[in-house]
């Protein structure tokens, strides 16, 4: 098995709905994910001869998926007053609403999914909240060596 690895980051600000902790706060995180895809086979032919995939694309796929939650307010649908959003869109506030709560491991399905879902043989996708923590997201497959 082959596989390949990217890496790009983002700013974004979230909070924890009805979650008893100091992430229940609106507070930001420099966001790291760390995209990981798969093969059996390389190509054998044309300019990606003996590549699984170009790294440029898998690189461009990925920043253009963190470049659409950069320097955001993270949102989980339902979860602010429409009040609050209409403040919030009234201040010219970037937001971002996303159908489930923006925990980091919820954030791993997003990225594993948005990338699959763009033609990606996606083996694994890794978010790191802080530089100590971080989940991972790998659609079920276990893979068989370490990091």
């Amino acid at each position: 098995m082959y596989y390949l690895q990217t890496e790009q980051s983002f700013d974004a600000a979230h909070f924890l709905k009805g979650y008893e902790g100091k992430c229940k706060n609106l507070h930001g995180h420099r966001w790291r994910v760390e995209a990981r895809i798969q093969g059996q086979t390389l190509q054998d032919s044309g300019p990606q001869s003996g590549m699984l995939t170009d790294f440029g694309d898998l690189k461009s796929g990925l920043k253009a998926l963190t470049d659409e939650l950069d320097h955001a307010l993270l949102v989980e649908e339902g979860s602010l007053r429409d009040t609050t959003l209409a403040a919030l869109r009234d201040e010219d506030f970037r937001m971002v609403i996303l159908p489930f709560r923006t925990t980091a491991e919820n954030m791993a399905k997003y990225f594993y999914d948005r990338l699959s879902g763009a033609g990606y043989p996606v083996a694994r996708v890794t978010v790191w909240e802080t530089p100590t923590n971080c989940a991972v997201y790998d659609g079920g497959e276990e893979e068989t060596w370490l990091v």
